[in-house]
């Protein structure tokens, strides 16, 4: 075979795979009444676990952790979060291996913003990075919209902040009471981040959220 044909061919079926892999999901309908355990239970054995199995989240766990973190709740109005005046300013992006993800809760719908494995993105900085994240087949990552909250002062900040934390809070909550595992976290490259999604100076990576099954 012509090895020139033959790399060209190879190259081929890598941007095809790529093109397949890398696309808008649409998650299915996220099961609410699924079994877990009670929310005191919860309470009680949440604990934040830094090592996970390489295990690719289920897809039907992908939809019901979106959902647990900030998805549509009773209405079309409200969300499983509590935000300041139901701004609804916290954007939740899902970073796995094949790109990065803006979770849409009103079509329950992961949109692609960007290509490629960019989790280390996640794990932090040239400055300070924690590998373990790498480990993990995915990463939460919460975002501030300021824009959607309607003011970018320091009292927009703070509520921001109060806001992304109950969305990691239900992240952690849910995570223990559906046998995955998961770490809030702050480390992480927020320029690098900004770049990579197309970020305004008004929309700030603030928590992270690893998330895995439990390493065997």
């Amino acid at each position: 075979m012509n090895t020139r044909f033959a790399v060209s061919s190879l190259i081929t079926i890598l941007i095809a795979t790529t093109m397949v892999q890398a696309q808008d999901i649409k998650l299915p309908q996220p099961q609410s009444s699924r079994n877990t355990l009670q929310v005191s239970e919860a309470l009680a054995k949440r604990h934040s676990v830094r090592e996970y199995s390489h295990k690719e989240l289920s897809i039907q766990d992908l939809s019901d952790l979106c959902w647990a973190a900030c998805g549509q709740s009773r209405d079309k109005d409200h969300i499983t979060a509590p935000t300041a005046m139901n701004r609804q300013e916290i954007r939740l992006y899902v970073f796995d291996r094949n790109g990065a993800y803006e979770y849409l809760p009103a079509k329950n719908v992961l949109k692609l913003v960007a290509t490629g494995d960019n989790r280390r993105l996640v794990a932090g900085g040239k400055a300070f990075s924690q590998d373990f994240v790498l480990d993990a087949p995915l990463s939460l990552v919460m975002v501030i919209d300021f824009e959607k909250f309607g003011s970018t002062g320091q009292r927009a900040l703070m509520m921001g902040c109060v806001d992304a934390g109950n969305v990691s809070e239900n992240v952690n909550l849910f995570c223990e009471a559906a046998g995955m595992v998961t770490v809030p976290r702050a480390t992480m490259d927020i320029e690098g981040i900004r770049a990579l999604l197309g970020l305004s100076e008004n929309q700030l990576p603030i928590l992270n959220n690893p998330v895995g099954y439990p390493k065997e």
